[in-house]
């Protein structure tokens, strides 16, 4: 074990899930054209004046709720200064000593056990522009970004490794994606994350000088770029050095991290109050009608489903991953299908075929197509393997199950006399096994069960089949 731990908190930008900015009426969409997404207010120029977005608030309020904020009923935009291509007006619209939610928690599982890691605030602001360098050897800036509407959450210090961050991360995307707060796309950037990490000796309570790795946009990464930093300050203090306060970057290609820029204190971006914007006030009926939209969050669901429908935790895990996918689960249960059945159908067949954007899920067969397909398995009309042919059909169709059963003659054989024949056949033929079955190696009865699937093409009820098998093998008589 090593003589440090580590010590790691996090700052996740989340983009707003709005219809405009967070200032102006610009449209809040990603892949336009560069530069095709701007006017005066999102471009900082003279004279324009910044609105607030009613519906960014409403979204950043259900965050705040979801993650058990104290609200302040009174909070303040303010001018966070600095000096970048992508920053048309010099500064950004953040929130600094006003924000609008203190605070909040966080439950993680993590190996088998559970974590309560503190948030220290929320606030909203806007995103800046895009820069994209190296282009024919120039920099050019898309400022289609500018504007959009964020919520900064920012954890206390209180993760200890690379793992717990990780989950911390996939707890609060889920959680906004339920809330519709945000899509969770990190590819595209409208959630991302940076990590503050520092080492110190193990038992000591005060912190270490810290690093922040910046806009670590997937999961994998933000694991490896944590475990490289923990790894390089490690080498650093144990050879007698010090480690420098500065933000860093990750390459994922040489899997290290480099040295951006030293990192700068609050007092260097000289906040002070926006003057064109009045304080954000927060009325009791705007709250409560925030609470009474929350929706049913992940953990919660997986904890229903483990205490009514006794699924296995990688199932819940599953299904509470996409809003999408909940909805699908919950809709066959509402349908009549059994819980237990219904939840591996959908993670061995449906989510095979089901492709995710944002919150949007695509899948190829209907909660109803489902439902029907599991009761002509129950009901002993079609088998286990029929049944997935038939999922296979039923992919991109409006037919129902029972329509295309019948049009392809797949309805299982259950007449014990047709059965019987078939049983007969294949013992015939198969003397050798026969033989090794009743010296006692029963598990032949498994080639056995296989080879009459295939005399009668996959129709048999392969149960029946069984029972026949066994009644022949071992001469009992038919009950």
């Amino acid at each position: 074990m090593s003589a440090f731990e580590a010590v790691i908190g996090l700052e996740v930008h989340a983009q707003l899930l709005t219809q405009t900015k967070l200032f102006c009426g610009c449209p809040n969409r990603f892949g336009a054209e560069p530069n095709t997404h701007v006017c005066p207010v999102c471009l900082g120029l003279p004279g324009s004046l910044p609105v607030i977005n009613r519906e960014a608030v409403r979204l950043a309020l259900l965050a705040a709720l979801a993650l058990d904020c104290r609200l302040q009923p009174h909070s303040q935009f303010a001018r966070k200064q600095y000096f970048y291509p992508d920053l048309p007006k010099g500064y950004q619209i953040s929130q600094y000593e006003e924000p609008y939610c203190q605070k909040g928690k966080l439950l993680i599982e993590v190996d088998g056990g559970e974590r309560e890691i503190g948030i220290t605030r929320i606030h909203m602001e806007e995103d800046a522009g895009k820069s994209t360098h190296g282009v024919a050897g120039d920099s050019l800036v898309d400022l289609n970004r500018a504007g959009t509407p964020l919520i900064e959450i920012v954890s206390e210090p209180e993760l200890r490794s690379s793992a717990e961050a990780a989950a911390y991360l996939r707890e609060l995307r889920n959680i906004l994606i339920f809330l519709g707060v945000n899509d969770g796309n990190l590819e595209e950037g409208s959630f991302r994350c940076d990590a503050n990490v520092s080492i110190r000796p193990r038992g000591a309570r005060e912190l270490g000088t810290r690093t922040e790795l910046k806009n670590l946009n997937s999961f994998r990464f933000v694991q490896r770029a944590i475990d490289e930093e923990i790894a390089r300050q490690t080498a650093v203090v144990s050879g007698g050095g010090k480690v420098v306060q500065e933000t860093r970057a990750f390459d994922p290609d040489s899997n290290t991290t480099r040295s951006l820029r030293s990192k700068e204190e609050s007092h260097d971006y000289r906040y002070f109050p926006d003057p064109d914007l009045p304080p954000l006030v927060l009325s009791t009926e705007r709250i409560e009608e925030a609470e009474q939209s929350l929706p049913e969050l992940p953990r919660a669901l997986r904890k229903r489903w483990l205490r009514d429908y006794e699924l296995s935790e990688q199932a819940c895990q599953t299904l509470s991953s996409h809003p999408g996918y909940a909805r699908f689960f919950s809709t066959c249960i509402q349908l009549g299908a059994a819980p237990a059945k219904a939840a591996n159908w959908i993670l061995t067949e449906v989510l095979r075929g089901a492709s995710q954007r944002g919150l949007d899920v695509d899948f190829l067969v209907t909660p109803a197509q489902v439902v029907d397909t599991l009761a002509l398995v129950e009901s002993g009309e079609i088998s286990g393997k029929q049944a997935k042919e038939l999922h296979a059909a039923l992919e991109g169709s409006s037919r129902s199950a029972a329509e295309l059963v019948s049009e392809r003659g797949m309805r299982q054989v259950s007449d014990q006399g047709a059965l019987q024949a078939a049983v007969d056949a294949v013992l015939a033929r198969s003397q050798k096994q026969v033989e090794q079955y009743r010296s006692g190696k029963t598990g032949v009865l498994g080639y056995f069960v296989g080879q009459v699937m295939k005399e009668t093409r996959g129709q048999a009820n392969p149960k029946l089949v069984s029972q026949l098998l066994e009644q022949v093998l071992e001469g009992r008589q038919d009950d």
